[in-house]
């Protein structure tokens, strides 16, 4: 799910390709287990013994983890607790109690993680990790849907909250992370509840004070790779518009309909087809880099050739009504608070047919209210520049994330910015350079605590 705000939507709507979202993520490479351990054993009761906290099963984990799911009851409105609850979603990862804990933000649901996955900063330190599924996605939706209520302070309180919860039991100290949107997230707890952990450590997270400009990307998206691919990108955008449009248009609304599905909320094929291929180039850094170059189709390639490319970059089926409407949360979100800012394409003159199509409100319904709050993401801007303490941002160079990076600033203490040389959205401290990867990582085991993994 979910990139910029262009691309940070353009994930969010691809929920088969989740993994594009979470840059942090990945399987685990140990060996897994599933302990037998009866239900009622110390950690589970003690877990159970925390107001509002049950634990619905184990699944199978990491070789010296348990894997436990939770639930956690939440107020609908952290201002009016008594107005409503709903359950939280938590993927725990134990490893000792006596160890750090992760907190993993994530930003979206939980449905396409694995139970057993382990963050970058949690292999790092050995430590427990507690994942947490973002309100208003998967299961963790109130009901009735009160969508007033899905805003940065309410979901910042919702990690507050657990944190607090945990503490009860890990007791060491406390890391955050996300990557994208759930890097976003992590900056956003920070700023609300700056003292809930010790660092974080934050992922391709883009910092858009001002949606109305898109200049920054656009002169970016004019610079990245090479001239020739650049050429190849531009060339197949015109041709999905134009020589190909109907064709491609066509297969859009063949393919959806195999699957069983509809275009109602993006309104057809072909409008489908018009804000995909704007969002093409962005999308194409993101995920496929410059080794992605020599892939891109020429003029001469069939109609399905060019299409399987198109949709291989875009995920066009997650666009469909289904999915969409599995992260509306999210583009409502970039339609209140985050922002999404529009680009520019003086390339498609005179092929663009749908003025505004690139606006949030393609892709929410019409009956959800959307009121843009312009001063959010200045206000975290400015914390981060001016109050942000032991932050660590990592961008890939090839991203367009990083056109509207977050800085540090004047009032910044132990924070760091670094870049990923040749590295798109998926990006790791093992593809950083050699000196800055032991750099961030010493300021990880700093804050965390920790000098080596245990025995």
């Amino acid at each position: 799910m979910p990139l910029l705000l262009t691309g940070l939507l353009a994930s969010g709507a691809a929920a088969p390709s989740a993994a594009l979202a979470r840059p942090a993520e990945g399987r685990p490479a140990a060996a897994r287990e599933v302990a037998a351990r009866p239900a009622a054993d110390d950690l589970s009761a003690r877990l159970s013994a925390i107001p509002g906290m049950r634990v619905v099963k184990e699944n199978p984990a990491p070789a010296g983890y348990r894997a436990l799911e939770l639930r956690y009851r939440q107020p609908v409105d952290h201002r009016h607790p008594d107005r409503g609850t709903f359950e939280q979603r938590l993927f725990l990862l134990h490893r000792a109690t006596d160890r750090p804990m992760v907190l993993n933000t994530n930003g979206y649901d939980l449905d396409y993680q694995d139970p057993a996955l382990r963050a970058e900063p949690t292999e790092i330190l050995d430590s427990n990790q507690i994942s947490v599924e973002h309100r208003y996605f998967g299961t963790s939706t109130p009901h009735p849907t009160d969508w007033t209520k899905l805003d940065i302070w309410q979901a910042a309180t919702d990690h507050h909250r657990i944190v607090r919860a945990l503490k009860t039991i890990y007791r060491a100290a406390w890391i955050s992370t996300g990557g994208s949107k759930s890097g976003m997230a992590t900056v956003y707890h920070r700023r609300f509840y700056p003292h809930d952990v010790a660092g974080s450590v934050v992922y391709s997270a883009p910092d858009i004070t001002d949606a109305r400009d898109g200049a920054a990307e656009d002169r970016f998206l004019e610079r990245v790779g090479s001239p020739a691919c650049r050429r190849a990108l531009t060339a197949v955008q015109r041709q999905l518009l134009g020589a190909r449009r109907t064709e491609t248009a066509g297969r859009i609304a063949r393919s959806a309909a195999a699957h069983g599905d509809t275009l109602h909320i993006v309104g057809s094929a072909d409008r489908l087809l018009e804000f995909t291929t704007l969002m093409l180039p962005e999308r194409f850094w993101m995920g496929q880099g410059e080794a992605g170059c020599r892939r891109i189709p020429g003029r001469s390639a069939t109609g399905a050739a060019l299409y399987a490319w198109f949709d291989g970059v875009m995920g066009l089926q997650g666009y469909t009504d289904l999915y969409v409407s599995l992260v509306t949360a999210s583009f409502y979100q970039l339609g209140t608070q985050l922002g999404m800012t529009e680009r520019a394409a003086p390339q498609l003159a005179g092929m663009l047919r749908y003025p505004g199509i690139q606006r949030i409100r393609t892709l929410v319904p019409r009956h959800i209210p959307m009121r843009f709050q312009p001063r959010a993401m200045p206000d975290i801007d400015r914390w981060v520049r001016h109050h942000g303490s032991e932050l660590t941002f990592v961008y890939g160079e090839n991203d367009p994330v990083r056109s509207q990076p977050f800085r540090t600033g004047p009032g910044s203490r132990d924070a760091h910015v670094y870049l990923a040389p040749h590295t798109g959205h998926h990006v790791r401290f093992d593809k950083l350079s050699p000196g800055d990867r032991a750099r961030a990582t010493a300021a990880l085991r700093r804050w965390a605590a920790v000098d080596t993994p245990p025995a």
